[in-house]
């Protein structure tokens, strides 16, 4: 699943290449590979100037976090013993060298358990305890997200293995004229099914996001493990189906603009950053809960655990750079923030806090088996027929 390929324009403050510091190749680093749009500038910036040694910072943005999980494969892949032996006899210098040149990338919380199971990372922390400073100030839910054992469940007794920076949550936008003229304005899931929106929405090409909501719906949780325990799942779906126009997980407020949608729903980083240009369009979460995801910072496996690194994932929980990355990402923070309504222009600010509201009733998409993720697949093909 490619969570947000779709990505933040130029709402944000993205980092092309960031560099500050200079010297020579002995001065210490810290190297970053980051989702591009996901961490401002200037926090990068007060960062350098705050640590007390000479440190060089180089912060390199990727557009994707596929791309991402796949330099963590990439790096991870053994040559092949000709190509080996060909770069010793070219490039001498290759020997020895550690399959990773980075201290931290970002990846999303959907992709942790892929990455602990393939060993394409390793531990932020052996154990909850306290070599991150700030790792108290999280609520327990996060660090409940993080903590896993090494084939990436859930695990109260596991090791850390991300560090949370971000999240954002699944989201409900509309056309606010298009529905104020059908007398309504959407609220829960359960709008989608209203009369009048036939061929009028747009969904994610993702099963268990467009599952899940229904599963929301009907009670459930988006982690349901048996969907022929589910009564009327099915026929929900086929309803559902009949309003809708098409499924993109890239494209789907293109069309929401132009309206020849009234309806999509979508991840609130693609949401956020277009209200504000587009005053005809609102965004709601359900208020029955949503899927929630979180942008994460984990550390390569064969990568030297270092200080620097630690010090970077600590200032990211400061509450100050907690407020700054939210309010210039237009995302939420894992730590807590006294956002006001004079820091960020409307309707971000009632979408953010409305997000705090429904947090307890919304779910992270958990690791499921192989077979159960399958079913989910077979009924989102026989849906979309």
């Amino acid at each position: 699943m490619d969570r947000r390929s779709f990505l933040l324009g130029t709402s944000t403050l993205a980092l092309s290449q960031l560099l500050f510091g200079c010297g020579g190749n002995k001065q210490t680093q810290l190297k970053v590979q980051l989702l591009k749009g996901s961490i401002p500038g200037q926090v990068v910036n007060q960062f350098h100037k705050g640590l007390q040694q000479r440190v060089q910072l180089k912060f390199a943005p990727v557009e994707r976090i596929q791309d991402l999980f796949q330099q963590l494969q990439n790096w991870q892949q053994k040559p092949k013993t000709g190509d080996e032996q060909g770069w010793r006899r070219f490039i001498p210098f290759r020997q020895g060298q550690k399959a990773a040149d980075t201290d931290l990338v970002t990846l999303g919380d959907y992709w942790l358990q892929a990455a602990i199971e393939q060993k394409l990372i390793q531990p932020l922390q052996e154990v909850q305890g306290n070599q991150l400073k700030q790792w108290s100030t999280l609520n327990e839910r996060w660090k409940q997200l993080v903590t896993r054992n090494d084939q990436g469940i859930l695990d109260t007794q596991g090791k850390v293995w991300g560090a949370p920076y971000r999240w954002g949550s699944t989201v409900i936008v509309y056309n606010r004229d298009k529905l104020q003229k059908l007398g309504w304005t959407p609220k829960d899931w359960s709008d989608l099914w209203r009369d009048g929106m036939q061929q009028r929405i747009s969904l994610l090409n993702q099963p268990r996001e467009v599952i899940g909501l229904v599963l929301k719906k009907l009670g459930k949780s988006y982690n349901t493990d048996d969907l022929d325990q589910v009564p009327d799942l099915e026929k929900e779906l086929q309803i559902l189906n009949q309003k809708v126009k098409f499924y993109s997980s890239n494209n789907y407020l293109e069309p929401l603009i132009m309206e020849d949608t009234w309806l999509a729903v979508g991840w609130s980083s693609d949401v956020l950053p277009i209200l504000g240009r587009y005053p005809q369009l609102a965004a709601v979460i359900p208020q029955s809960g949503t899927a929630i995801w979180a942008d994460l910072w984990v550390r390569p496996a064969g990568v030297t655990k270092d200080s620097l690194s630690d010090q970077w994932i600590d200032f990211c929980w400061q509450p100050g750079t907690a407020k700054q990355i939210s309010v210039l990402t237009k995302t939420n923070s894992p730590i807590p923030t006294n956002i006001a309504a004079s820091d960020i222009q409307e309707p971000l600010w009632s979408l953010l806090e409305s997000d705090r509201k429904v947090f307890d009733k919304s779910e992270f998409l958990l690791p499921l088996p192989s077979s159960v993720i399958k079913q989910y697949e077979s009924l989102f093909a026989k849906m979309k027929v």
